[in-house]
């Protein structure tokens, strides 16, 4: 296994931003042109990367190789991907909620002020690919896509008035809520974009006239892990 591994990768030199791309050390599975995917460990450390073979999650200690991160070289790489999940923990704020049409009154897009925690699990899929510059020599990059689904809950406000009350109170205030639901991101390295659908739990005693009591909204949200 090692002999394969290291024809695809070794001496890929520009990997020196894996850090920076999110590529931290851990498991993944490696999937490279008509190869079944393998199983290994990689040791990112700042001027190398140390790959291991890993059976069940032990590690095979005297079958690795190194990739150093320090040098440009015109070794010919097969394009490779690697494949990782992982509990994702986000704080979260959906920057608009369109609120559908209630009573044959108008929908509503809305942007009060909100934050909510949110889990889910993530798949990231890093793509090593070469490129050779105007003097023939190769130069790899990492694009790292990944995605995941999860639950909110948190809280937020939300506009009380004649509209969204069926005019049964006449004057407006921001309600608080507790907002809760599901949501899918599109990640990058430090920030995520999604859209959720959720609900709104009103706070107050409000909640009998308020239309939008409990009634689902869609929205799109933005993410900043923090784990």
């Amino acid at each position: 296994m090692a002999t394969v591994l290291f024809g695809l990768l070794t001496s890929c030199n520009t990997l020196e931003k894996a850090a920076i791309h999110g590529l931290n050390s851990g498991y993944y599975k490696l999937k490279s042109e008509n190869k079944a995917s393998e199983n290994v460990y990689l040791d990112v450390r700042s001027d190398q990367i140390n790959v291991y073979h890993a059976d069940k999650r032990q590690l095979d200690k005297k079958q690795f190789f190194t990739i150093p991160l320090n040098k440009i070289d015109s070794v010919t790489l097969i394009p490779m991907v690697l494949k990782k999940q992982s509990l994702d923990i986000d704080i979260t704020s959906i920057l608009l909620k369109y609120r559908l049409s209630v009573y044959d009154l108008p929908a509503q897009l809305t942007s009060d002020l909100n934050f909510a925690l949110y889990a889910g699990w993530r798949h990231d899929y890093y793509q090593l690919m070469r490129k050779i510059d105007p003097l023939g020599r190769s130069l790899y990059n990492i694009n790292n896509r990944g995605f995941d689904f999860g639950f909110f809950v948190g809280p937020g406000t939300a506009l009380i008035s004649p509209f969204n009350t069926r005019n049964k109170r006449t004057d407006e205030y921001s309600g608080m809520v507790i907002q809760s639901g599901i949501a899918g991101f599109l990640e990058t390295d430090t920030a995520s974009f999604g859209l959720a659908i959720g609900l709104d739990y009103l706070l107050n005693p409000d909640r009998k006239i308020w239309i939008y009591h409990r009634k689902p909204w869609v929205g799109f949200t933005i993410g900043i892990a923090i784990n």
